[in-house]
């Protein structure tokens, strides 16, 4: 459950292990791209004297620079976006198991890997945008209602290579198993108003024009546009709403950015310490509301729109199930015809 809470002013930062780890530095292998990440970094450096040495690349990049690298990674962290990348770095071997009780008991059971390996930072709920001229979002209260006849010809989405879709799909496979999400994806593809294409942004301004009447999004894609000073992103907010479904059932899918050391990191204790300042309420407003994404942490401010939307109910299913379920997931939309 993603709760409404009051705004309350930043708290003062505090770093559990950072007292304990030596001063030096930590080199951090980033595939977010945000510019509140950087404040962030240099809170960090103000209350431990740790330096942070960002690397930023795409995902997959810096997961098999760090394989290349092998023994000799400079890498002591990595941070990417979805738990089904993350578990790609997990599968690769290049993420080492953390114990850490802040770690555990900042973030919640279902959005970090059982080991160890990752842990959650802030959440991405993945919603459906409607055009409020044409669509009342009592029609649309399940992902399961993508798939009822009566939405044919009128739902968007983007391509089964998406990782967002992938994790989506493997989080379906975990709670009801290939069968029936196979007969889902099947009902989904029949009712798409056109072949998949562009990304998440480009699936609201679909809906916006009329290509759609409903579309499949990370939630944060549609607060961008409604934040936007350009009047014609602005006007598309204003003529989307968002469904966060099965409010009714398990909840609404939760995906994650997240974060892991790596398995060779030649400051594994900085490292820790790092992973632990990320869970401070202040770094977890950072990382929230650079991209309006939902804390992990409960009791963080959120994002005035995030927190004009309500409680919302989140599905609990461990988010380490996406990946493991992603290789399942591929073959299943390719059997459909999801391209």
């Amino acid at each position: 459950m993603i709760k409404r809470i009051p705004a309350i002013a930043a708290l003062a930062v505090l770093v559990p292990a950072a007292g304990n780890a030596a001063e030096g530095e930590v080199n951090l292998y980033s595939a977010r791209h945000y510019d509140t990440d950087q404040a962030l970094y240099d809170d960090f450096t103000a209350a431990t004297g740790i330096e942070v040495n960002l690397i930023e690349g795409d995902a997959d990049q810096l997961i098999e620079r760090i394989k290349a690298e092998g023994q000799n990674s400079p890498a002591d962290v990595l941070i990417t976006v979805d738990a089904g990348r993350l578990h790609r770095a997990e599968a690769a071997g290049i993420l080492a198991p953390v114990e850490s009780e802040v770690l555990e008991a900042k973030v919640p059971e279902h959005l970090r890997e059982p080991e160890g390996r990752w842990f959650g930072l802030s959440q991405r709920l993945r919603g459906i945008v409607y055009a409020k001229d044409r669509v009342d979002p009592a029609e649309i209260s399940s992902y399961d209602d993508l798939a009822d006849p009566a939405w044919q010809g009128r739902v968007c989405i983007r391509s089964s290579t998406n990782v967002y879709n992938q994790s989506l799909v493997g989080a379906m496979i975990e709670a009801r198993g290939v069968e029936a999400t196979e007969a889902w994806a099947q009902g989904l593809v029949n009712n798409l108003a056109r072949e998949p294409q562009g990304g998440d942004t480009d699936q609201i301004m679909a809906v916006a024009a009329g290509e759609c009447d409903v579309a499949v999004v990370n939630h944060y894609y549609l607060v961008r546009l409604m934040k936007s000073d350009k009047p014609e992103e602005s006007d598309v907010g204003k003529k989307v709403g968002i469904v966060f479904p099965d409010q009714d059932g398990r909840g609404a899918h939760a995906n994650i950015s997240g974060a892991g050391v790596v398995a060779t990191a030649p400051n594994k204790d900085n490292a820790i310490a790092f992973l632990e300042y990320l869970t401070t309420d202040q770094a977890q407003e950072y990382f929230a509301l650079g991209n309006n994404e939902f804390p992990v942490v409960e009791g963080v401010k959120l994002e005035p729109i995030l927190q004009e939307w309500g409680d919302i109910k989140t599905d609990q299913i461990n988010a380490a199930s996406y990946g493991e379920n992603n290789a399942e997931a591929v073959k299943l939309m390719d059997r459909v015809g999801w391209k």
